[in-house]
């Protein structure tokens, strides 16, 4: 039981999460216009470009799924990664990217939902033009909570085939 209201608290959080992106992004970003702060700057030893992350949600014992706002400026991407235990991407504002290894790039647009396979390699960012927003949701971080890989090259951040 205690399980089941956990989740439904968790539940009701992401469809709060989502409806207030929906209402107050844009695709031309401006920091009165953020739900959330853009929080800490993330180390460039995982991302290309400038990104920041706000932690929402820390890991505890209840909770292993720890939750992040994400504003990749234009241009900026993670580099190749992999969750253990996938991961879910909320698109906020903007436009992004996100390819899994050996398929094409996704275009991401607000209000798109994107599951994240399990040890699945692959990177997420905004498009050169535009910035993007994002809200990461990490679940069963008991498996692990990432894995780093090699940086996204230019070539393959540009090659969108339609």
């Amino acid at each position: 039981m205690k399980n089941n209201a956990s989740a439904l608290r968790f539940t009701i959080l992401l469809v709060i999460l989502a409806r207030l992106g929906a209402s107050a992004q844009t695709e031309t970003r401006s920091d009165t216009d953020a739900i959330f702060p853009k929080g800490q700057r993330a180390p460039t030893r995982n991302f290309t470009g400038t990104v920041w992350v706000q932690q929402l949600i820390e890991p505890d014992s209840a909770f292993n799924i720890p939750v992040g706002y994400v504003t990749f400026e234009p241009g900026a991407r993670s580099h190749w990664h992999s969750h253990a235990g996938g991961q879910v991407l909320l698109a906020m504002g903007g436009i992004g990217y996100y390819q899994e290894q050996g398929k094409s790039i996704q275009i991401l647009r607000k209000g798109d939902a994107v599951k994240c396979p399990p040890n699945v390699p692959h990177w997420h960012g905004a498009s050169p033009t535009v910035g993007f927003m994002q809200v990461a949701v990490t679940p069963n971080t008991t498996k692990g909570r990432v894995t780093w890989m090699k940086p996204v090259t230019d070539e393959e951040y540009t090659n969108i085939r339609k």
